[in-house]
Parts: structure tokens; sequence; C-alpha cells
């Protein structure tokens, strides 16, 4: 009754509270109004709400109004002229409160915040958009999407850092996304995302998930781990001149950043990735020495972060940048100026498209001079020459380009015309007049040996192209340029497989099985069929050899007079020892920290008096078990490590629990002799075998008196107790009687693990004697 009275009692404090939650939810309602907002009525008229637009937009545009709030209210008055210059959101808005489009209005976003919902809804995503603009563009820029819903309370929590993070990384060039499931499911089971709040990466195509904790420094790491790991070389007075003349063989420009910290900042390595197919990046420390020799050699102060960039010439930079606090938009302008070569080679469409584009409309012509040359070593001299001719007659409008023709034949025969391909170098002049390779071009005359009198001639045609276009008198179509980075399609192919085997990884390690179950469905049903088949075969196998087996025996006797010689023969050699090393400090990295994955070690704890006793029973009940290849078989002196035995075991305090209260109260030391560690040093984890004694020696037997048996997990061993030494021995002996067994449990996994957080260091906690 008195549990009646008070819910009685509380029940109009919870009316107060819905009324209050419903007058709020009315408020938030006229704040996201779009006729409050623009201050019109319902029954405006288009001209009236376009009037009150433009005014509006002129009163409380961000770049003249700074007043706090101004950029919100600009926002909300976009999306609001957005709803209602539009007669079917118009329309949608005023029957339902709300539009497909738009999900300001009405859609149940007040349980994140207002002004949170509008940060968030500059980046929303739709699937469409994310199709056909995010993933291609995800080759040039990763992007960090935040997977969030309605009423999502630990939504709510990540807000501050999500704010903070993408104003940081947005400057830097990183793509922002938000998808909210509710109104974007289809998008969301597209990225996988089956939980909110969840954040991803983007990167050429692949989604990689966020699995850390939400703060600053983990998201910021994210992204940069999201990064392939070459984009920057790293430079030093050692390797600097090999960087800078790798330009002819890498064919692009090479640009190097000086600077005073000692990690590649994370603006540099963004701006590498997005410029990855024309700029070779490189990055040099100026703390490691005072003042590298490149920049003696060029005698420049670098006061401030400086980029140079470097193309034909090594000796001296084509350009120079210099700023304390660059920004992206410097450096994007910076690269955009330097993109090319002062003559490229022509390797692909591609270039051949950007480096010589087609002819706009209204714009200024773009020519292109051309040298087909050959790629062998007595074609150099010519090819300097050409480089030597364009930097003297660097002009806005000519583009200077070379193709060897070994490489380009389809090109190199359509301009030679005859497939002749030891006739001298030739120099064409080229205007690409539209995408589908039709060119008007020209032949300049003598072909090219670099001499004076050919400079002279490409110069004269030059001049005379200046003021006559027209003497680009041939026309033809380019057939489309090989792509002689093909080759390199097989290590593609492996990176693209790695890359698809570590998602698969990261998923299983992570739990993401919904996403997983289709393909280790297929998995598994390809192993039985192919478990099956082999049973199958094995048992005809079987079946067949049982038929034939008297007469092959009886021919074997009377043939060789050893029966089953040839078949004993043809059976792989065993090895007829066990090989056990000591664990010691010397050998503790080899044999445990760093034990390849999948490897495990067995560990015979001993001492000195039982050694000699311990090995030989450990080596017979071992030996069947040598033919494993991820097995190794070591002891440990308890003697000289017993602190790092103790240490260890701590970790296995619920079986050391049962040693302790058998022991009936007494305080003796525990004896570890006979004791087995099997340590996964990869996964660091372990499993203990512990001895028991059988009793079979004699009257009373070793354990004083009568027979025991069992599982040595399951039964620890009583403290020893003084007696002869001959009984001693025998008991040691018989402290290893079931490994035999247990070996075979560690190889099915049953045996308990014991997970180590970090395996203690044996030198530094040995007991010193």
């Amino acid at each position: 009754m008195a549990r009646r009275t008070r819910m009685c009692l509380a029940f109009p404090d919870i009316v107060v509270v819905c009324l209050l939650l419903l007058v709020r939810l009315v408020e938030t309602a006229n704040e996201v109004d779009p006729y409050n907002i623009l201050g019109v009525t319902k029954s405006a008229s288009q001209t009236e709400i376009k009037e009150v637009y433009k005014r509006l937009i002129r009163e409380w545009h961000p770049d003249k109004n700074k007043n706090e709030g101004a950029e919100d209210l600009f926002i909300k008055i976009t999306k609001s002229y957005e709803i209602l210059s539009n007669k079917e959101k118009r329309a949608n808005y005023d029957r339902y409160g709300q539009t497909d489009d738009t999900q300001p209005y009405g859609h149940g976003h007040y349980g994140h915040g207002h002004d949170q919902f509008y940060f968030d809804d500059k980046y929303s995503l739709r699937f469409n958009q994310y199709v056909n603009d995010v993933v291609p563009d995800s080759f040039k820029r990763p992007y960090l999407i935040k997977i969030t819903s309605d009423w999502c309370f630990s939504c709510i929590h990540i807000e501050p850092v999500w704010k903070e993070v993408v104003l940081e990384l947005e400057a830097l060039g990183v793509g922002i996304g938000v998808v909210d499931v509710g109104y974007e499911r289809r998008l969301a089971n597209h990225l996988g995302a089956h939980r909110t709040p969840s954040i991803l990466g983007v990167i050429n195509g692949k989604v990689t998930f966020f699995h850390y904790a939400v703060v600053k420094e983990h998201l910021r790491q994210f992204v940069e781990d999201l990064l392939p790991q070459r984009l920057v070389e790293k430079v030093t007075d050692r390797n600097d001149l090999q960087f800078l003349n790798s330009w002819h063989e890498q064919n692009k420009p090479h640009l190097l950043l000086f600077d005073q910290v000692p990690v590649v900042p994370l603006l540099y390595k963004l701006t590498a990735f997005a410029y990855k197919d024309y700029i070779q990046f490189g990055y040099m420390d100026q703390g490691l020495s005072d003042t590298p020799n490149l920049l003696k050699q060029i005698n420049i102060n670098t006061y401030a972060p400086t980029m140079l960039v470097f193309k034909e010439s090594i000796d001296r930079p084509a350009d120079i940048i210099q700023a304390k606090g660059m920004k992206k938009q410097v450096i994007d302008e910076f690269i955009l100026n330097n993109k090319f070569l002062l003559v490229h080679r022509l390797v692909n469409q591609k270039l051949f498209d950007e480096h010589c584009p087609v002819k706009q409309l209204h714009r200024r012509r773009t020519y292109c001079v051309l040298l087909i040359n050959g790629d062998e070593e007595s074609y150099t001299i010519g090819n300097q020459a050409f480089i030597s001719f364009a930097y003297t007659n660097t002009q806005e409008v000519v583009r200077f380009a070379y193709a060897y023709q070994r490489l380009q034949q389809p090109l190199c025969d359509t301009l030679l015309k005859t497939k002749d391909s030891t006739q001298p170098p030739q120099v064409f002049i080229l205007e690409h007049r539209n995408a589908a390779g039709r060119v008007l071009y020209k032949e300049v005359a003598g072909g090219w040996n670099g001499t004076d009198k050919n400079k002279q001639r490409l110069l004269d045609e030059l001049q005379r192209l200046q003021k006559d276009p027209s003497i680009l008198n041939q026309d033809t179509i380019l057939p489309e340029l090989n792509n002689e980075f093909a080759s390199m399609f097989l290590i593609r192919w492996i990176y693209t497989a790695y890359d698809y085997l570590t998602e698969i990884i990261d998923d299983i390690i992570h739990n993401n099985w919904r996403e997983m179950m289709p393909l280790l469905s297929l998995i598994f049903s390809a192993l039985f069929i192919l478990f099956g088949t082999v049973v199958v075969q094995a048992f005809s196998d079987s079946s067949e050899d049982g038929k034939s087996k008297p007469k092959a025996k009886d021919g074997a006797k009377a043939e060789n007079g050893s029966p089953g010689s040839s078949s004993t023969s043809s059976r792989p050699l065993k090895k007829n020892f066990v090989e056990v090393t000591e664990l010691t400090d010397i050998t503790y990295t080899s044999n445990l920290v760093k034990l390849r994955p999948g490897h495990m070690n067995v560990v015979l704890v001993l001492t000195d008096a039982s050694k000699n006793v311990l090995l030989s029973k450990f080596a017979k009940e071992v030996y069947s078990f040598t033919g494993s290849l991820t097995l190794h078989f070591s002891f440990l002196n308890v003697d000289k490590h017993s602190a790092w035995v103790e240490m260890l075991l701590e970790f296995a305090q619920d079986t050391m629990q049962i040693d302790t209260d058998e022991d009936d109260g007494a305080r003796h030391k525990i004896d570890y002799t006979g004791y087995i560690l099997a340590l996964n040093g990869h996964k660091k984890y372990l499993c203990l075998f512990r001895p028991v004694y059988t009793g079979e020696e004699g009257p009373g037997g070793a354990t004083g008196g009568g027979r025991r048996s069992g599982s040595r997990e399951d039964h620890p061993p009583r403290r020893s107790v003084p007696r002869s030494h001959s009984t001693a021995t025998l008991q040691i002996h018989h402290k290893l009687d079931h490994l035999g067994l247990w070996m075979e449990r560690l190889m099915e996994g049953t045996p308990h693990r014991y997970y180590i957080p970090a395996w203690p260091g044996l030198e530094k906690i040995t007991d010193p004697k």
C-alpha cells in the first residue's frame, strides 16, 4: 500500500515533466520552422519569399556579419529558402511538417542538441553522394565519417571531441561525413555500420572502422594510419642526391620539405597523398644536423618551414616557398604551379591529356612540342639538348614532352607514318583538338640531334606558329597511349590482396560477424567439400590397397626376402633425439618474446639436483611430439630463476590457490620441480602442467602410500618431505608420468590459458646467488 501511495504522489511530477518536454519540443519546432526563420506567413508568394531571402542573406552573411551565431542563422536561412522556394518540398512541409531531402524539420534530431545538428547537417551524406562523390574522391584524400542516429545518448557524449577534430582535420584536407542511420539505413548497411555511434575512415574506396576511445589524439592518429606508409621519403645528407636524381626514372618533380620536427607533419602527408601521381615527396629533419649539405649548396636560410621543388636540374630548385604555419591553400597553389616536369615523358594517356590539354573555347591555344626518340644511351645527348632548349625557351602556351618509340609504338607509327625504328629522332608540334585524340600537327624538318642548327630550326617554327597557327596543316587521330606502368599490375594485385586479408582479420578481431558471415560460410563450405573429397579418396585408396596387399607381400618375399622394405624406405626420416635448450637471459628473447605466431615453447622447470633425471623422462614423454614444427622444448633452472617463475605463476592464481589450500596452513616454499610451462610468446599466455605421483614405486609409494592418479591440471602436488635419496629420485622420475596425455590435450587446445600482460624480463628479476 505504501508503494502505491508513493507512485500516486509522484504522478503529478511526471505529468509536469512531460508537459515541459512537450513545450520544449514545440519551441524547438518553432525555432526550425522555415516560415518563422524567414519571417513570412504561410500564404506568402514566391516573389515575397525571394525578396525576404535576399535581404536576410545580405544582412547575415558570415563575411559581413561578425556577430556570434551569424553563421548558424545564415545556414538556417539558406535551408529554409530551399524548402519554401520548391513547390513540392513546401507542400510536403505544409502537410507533414517535414521534407524528404532536408532533415532539420521535424525528423527527431532534437535529441542531439540544436547547435550540434546544424553543425553535422553540413556534412550529412546520402547514398548516391557517397557512391558518386566520396568514393572517387577518397583516392585523393581520406574521409572521416560518423554514424549516428536519433536519441543516441552515446552520440551526445562524443560530440565535443568530434566537433573539435572535424574543425582541425577539415582544414588539413580530410573529408568529413555524417550518416544518420534512421534516414540512410541503406548507406549504413553498405558501410557495414550496425551500431551507433560508429566512426570509420574511407581511403582508396576501402572502409576501415575506428575501434578506440573517442579522443582527439586517437582520431588524429587513426586518420594518419589510413594513409599509405611510404608516401614521404625521409631524406638525409646520405641519400639526398639519390632522391633528387630519381626524377628521370619516376618521371616526376621532387618536392622537399625542410622543418625542425622529427615527425613528418600530417598536412604534408595528406598533400603527398593528394598529389602522389604527379610529385615525389621528401622530408628532411633539420634537427639531425645544423645545416644540411643541400641547403649549403643552394645557399638558403630555412628560418621557417621551407619547400623546394626540383625538376630536371638538381643543382638548383625550380621553385621555393617559405612560411610559418603553412596553410593548405598555399601548398596546393604551390604544387599546382609545379605539377609537371619542364619536359615530361609521355607514359600514359592521362598524362598526355593533362600535359597537352584539349583546346578550350575562348581560351588561348596550347601547343605541345613532342620529341620522338629512343631509350638507348646513344640518344642521351639529344634528350639533354632538348631539355636545355625547353629551359631557355619556356612559354606559357608551349609545353614540351618526349616519348620513347619502343614503348609508344602506336603513337610513333601514326606520326612518323612508318614502322622503321632505325630512323633518327623527330620533333613534332601538336595542337590537341578534342578528347577523341584528334590533333593538328607539323613535323619540324631536319630531325633532332641536339645541334645548334636543330635548335634554331625549331625556334623559327615556334615563332612562325605564334603569328600563323595555320602552319599546323596535317590532321590525324592519335591512338591511346600505352600505359608504361602496366607491368606493375601484379604488385598492385598483391597489395590489394594484402589489404583485403587485413580487412578480414580486422573484422574477425573486432567481431564484425554480420558482415563476415557470408564469407565465412563460403570458406567453410569449400573446406567441407574439400575434406569430404579427401576422406572419400582415402577410403577408396585403402580398400584397393587392402585387396592388393597379400599379392604384393608375397611378391616382395619371393623377390627380396624382406617384406615391406620398399614402403619403409619411402617414409620420411624422424629425429631419434629431442632437442632441449636451456631458457636463459641470452635465449629468452628468441625462444619466448619473439617467438613466431602459432609457435609454442614447452618449458620444463627443474633444479640442479633433478636435472638429469627429469630431462631423461621429459625427452621420453615428448618424443612423439617432435614431429610438430610449431613446438619447441626448453628447460628452466628454478635454482637460478625462482623469482621469474613465481612472478609468472602469479597470473595463475586460481591454480596456485589450490596448492595453498592443500598445504593445511603450512608456510613451506612451493616446489616447482617438474612443472611444465607451455608458453605462447606471440599471444602472451601460458598453459600449466603440475606433477601428479602415481605411487607405483613400492610399498607405501613415493607419495606416501596408495595409488593416486588423475588430471595433472586438477590435482596439484603436496609439499615434499624429507626422505631417502633413492626414494626421492624415484619420486622425481614419476612426476612426469602423465605428461604425454597432457601434451595430447595441449595439441587439441583444451588446457586452460592464463594470459600475461607482458613477459617479465628474465635478467631483471633473477635471484643472484
